[in-house]
């Protein structure tokens, strides 16, 4: 019987796949620089020697869809009430969560607390590729965190750590750009490493029905860095964001296979470790608005949560020929396509000022639905007229002009009446379903962008010495 040849490596071209035997600086089919990566080579399957073909007998068959079984698996709270709702309401068993962000933000402190939590039931690994075992100690005595059943293993190497893994149901591995596997033979967080480790992982943890958290470095862009593959085999990935010098972090999911990517988890740093933030008007809320002109709020749908959002602008005078647009938290795009529809179909002139906008609390506003409280910002802020501070604005706006119904409008309507509000703008096509909360809030119904700017006295007096 023919000896199984060892997995060897090749060189290949991340722009135009041109392999090499050995590394090169400069790639000999395309002539870009710095894009050979190694990858994993294995050796074929030795040939038959008979004549007649053999054919490989399958260890899994398909089988038809009413023959499959549901399997309901049961999520496991981590301790942090934000954490299971970005995860979509808790731990599942065997999944690979990949957690990102910038140095410093507490990614280690986040996922210490996790796994102290989960040491109390369940035996738990945590791997710390940058630190040494004394170092996460300092942590957890820091944090006030204890338990027999969390191990602490120093180690770069993954043929190590999958051999101390054992009995452990969690491993948590900080960083995955730190561990290497031998059958390569380029440096740790390479391309190559960072490929085959993550998917020596995914196999560990589908087999061994294993959960995997996995810490990942980002470039400077704030992307994560390595292979984009890396997010392909993760089942759930995660952002954590915020200022190093701002208590307030949020944690955003960008794909999750077991919930939505629209959670949110809104946490604040304190000395006793990572909190879970249920109050959410401090982040998003100001308490000067309604005082100066430009700013507005709208209730957000986010997951499975609505929260109330202010939106901030600010209008002044360009200094150039060309008005400048910046956009923090809302598309760009869409702040563009906005001013485009007030200068035509309500007659705001935008050709000669530069337009800032600013999502407070550096959360994200994706939805149509916020389209309607952009409007009125910069009509507010162009108009220097203030809008009420009991005052939201839910809607999308077209093209024409007229304010679209949006989905969720009922829940929307409730989380303002939660949250203090004595009055909403809202979609004339959603009033029906709303007109049942007319004895709580004041509700406002409008049919295209002119009408808010009526009902809300946001037209510039006319002036006739201008």
């Amino acid at each position: 019987m023919a000896k199984l040849k060892a997995p060897t490596s090749q060189f290949v071209c991340s722009e135009c796949g041109y392999v090499s035997p050995k590394w090169l600086g400069k790639c000999l089919g395309c002539g870009s620089f710095n894009t050979m990566q190694e990858e994993l080579v294995k050796p074929a399957a030795p040939a038959f020697s008979t004549e007649r073909t053999a054919v490989r007998s399958l260890t899994t068959r398909p089988l038809p869809l009413s023959k499959i079984g549901f399997e309901k698996t049961e999520r496991i709270k981590s301790g942090i009430g934000e954490f299971d709702t970005v995860l979509g309401g808790g731990i599942v068993p065997g999944s690979l969560v990949l957690l990102g962000g910038d140095p410093g933000i507490g990614k280690s402190t986040l996922l210490t607390q996790v796994s102290a939590h989960l040491a109390q039931e369940h035996d738990v690994l945590y791997v710390s590729a940058e630190e040494s075992c004394s170092q996460v100690k300092m942590r957890c005595e820091r944090l006030g965190l204890s338990g027999e059943r969390l191990l602490l293993l120093n180690e770069t190497c993954l043929e190590d750590i999958e051999t101390a893994i054992g009995n452990a149901k969690f491993v948590v591995i900080d960083s995955i750009q730190a561990v290497y596997t031998e059958t390569l033979s380029s440096a740790a967080g390479s391309v190559g490493q960072v490929r085959e480790c993550a998917a020596r992982l995914m196999r560990i943890a589908k087999s061994k029905e294993i959960t995997f958290f996995i810490i990942g470095h980002v470039t400077k862009e704030g992307a994560l860095a390595g292979p984009k593959v890396l997010e392909h085999i993760m089942d759930t990935v995660l952002y954590f964001e915020g200022q190093q010098e701002d208590n307030f972090k949020l944690l955003r999911a960008v794909k999750n296979r077991f919930g939505s990517v629209q959670e949110v988890g809104v946490f604040e740093m304190t000395e006793s470790g990572v909190v879970s933030v249920s109050d959410y008007s401090a982040l998003f809320l100001s308490d000067t608005r309604g005082l100066a002109a430009g700013s507005a709020v709208t209730p957000s749908e986010s997951g499975n949560r609505c929260m109330t959002v202010e939106v901030q602008t600010l209008i002044s005078k360009t200094a150039y020929g060309t008005p400048r647009r910046m956009a923090l938290g809302v598309d760009y795009n869409k702040l563009a396509v906005l001013i485009a529809v007030l200068e035509k179909r309500c007659g705001i002139p935008f050709w000669n000022s530069d337009v800032y906008i600013n999502a407070m609390g550096g959360i994200r506003l994706t939805e149509p639905s916020v389209d309607l409280a952009v409007c009125a910002a910069l009509a507010s802020g162009v108009n220097d007229i203030p809008i009420d501070r009991d005052t939201a604005l839910f809607g999308e706006v077209g093209l024409t002009g007229e304010i679209r119904p949006v989905t969720y409008a009922e829940k929307r309507v409730i989380e303002c009446i939660k949250t203090g509000f004595k009055r909403v703008v809202l979609p004339k096509k959603n009033m029906k379903t709303c007109e049942k909360y007319a004895d709580r809030i004041e509700l406002i119904p409008v049919s295209y962008v002119g009408q808010m700017i009526k009902a809300l006295n946001l037209r510039a007096p006319f002036n006739p010495n201008a």
